[in-house]
């Protein structure tokens, strides 16, 4: 984005700082917490297209309710093979306006349908899968567990590296590599698809009970949130609420 990185430790600082001044606003509520968003945008006086020379890094907080009011229920999701986010060489590895942006359209094209959100595709082939909209996502196989690569197209989720961190420690096999929607269709019909979710900040791991695609459901799970996938949130929860030991060096105590 041709912005200036700022130094870690400085808005590391800077965040915790800002969690002990508002810590009276962090909710008390089972499922609730309070969101931390830091920002930078262009603030020079200029009217141009080439890089600002000037930014802004601000932090926002903000007490959130839970990410399902009526309680830790799968979704819908459409496969969207129209529409594209991203593309190689360009901007969907990165958390910038621009790139949610894209991804607008196909949501409330989805949203109308009846769907909670949108699984994106490659942008070349229309083929492999790639990130749902606000979310990382994985497939639960018999023999492994597997979720797309990092490769410029998608985003690094803080949450999808926890996941497979605990999925490993669980002595599964987890993979990063490419899938297709084919293999995933394929595998639904032959029975060997037993688990679908999604990761990310706000919705921490998102049971999967239909993908739709090309005008038909497919069913995940039978509707039902896995086994894995409710292991994997209540022990990431866990660890975020202190309940349980953390053994991978994730939490600090600020105030």
């Amino acid at each position: 984005m041709c912005i200036p990185a700022y130094p870690e430790e400085l808005v590391y600082d800077a965040v915790k700082q800002l969690i002990t001044v508002d810590k009276d606003w962090v909710p008390s509520s089972p499922g609730t917490s309070l969101y931390v968003r830091p920002n930078i945008i262009a603030t020079e006086p200029f009217l141009g297209l080439r890089p600002a020379n000037e930014y802004l890094l601000y932090i926002i907080t903000g007490p959130v309710g839970p990410y399902y009011p009526e309680g830790f229920a799968p979704v819908k999701i459409m496969v969207e093979d129209t529409y594209i986010r991203s593309a190689p060489g360009g901007i969907g590895d990165a958390k910038t306006a621009g790139n949610y942006a894209a991804s607008l359209k196909a949501q409330v094209e989805a949203n109308e349908k009846g769907f909670n959100q949108v699984l994106w595709l490659d942008g070349r082939e229309r083929k492999y899968i790639e990130e749902v909209g606000s979310m990382n996502i994985f497939f639960k196989f018999k023999e492994e567990l597997v979720t797309a690569p990092l490769g410029g197209t998608i985003l690094p989720g803080i949450t999808r590296n926890s996941i497979i961190t605990m999925a490993k420690d669980m002595d599964l096999t987890v993979q990063e590599r490419q899938i297709t929607i084919d293999e995933v269709i394929d595998k639904i019909q032959s029975n060997e698809l037993e688990e679908v979710f999604g990761s990310g900040t706000a919705a921490i791991v998102s049971p999967v009970s239909v993908l739709h695609y090309k005008g038909q459901d497919y069913k995940i799970s039978d509707g039902q949130t896995g086994p894995l996938t409710q292991n994997l949130f209540d022990q990431l929860i866990a660890i975020q609420y202190g309940e349980a030991e953390d053994p991978y060096g994730w939490m600090e105590i600020i105030a």
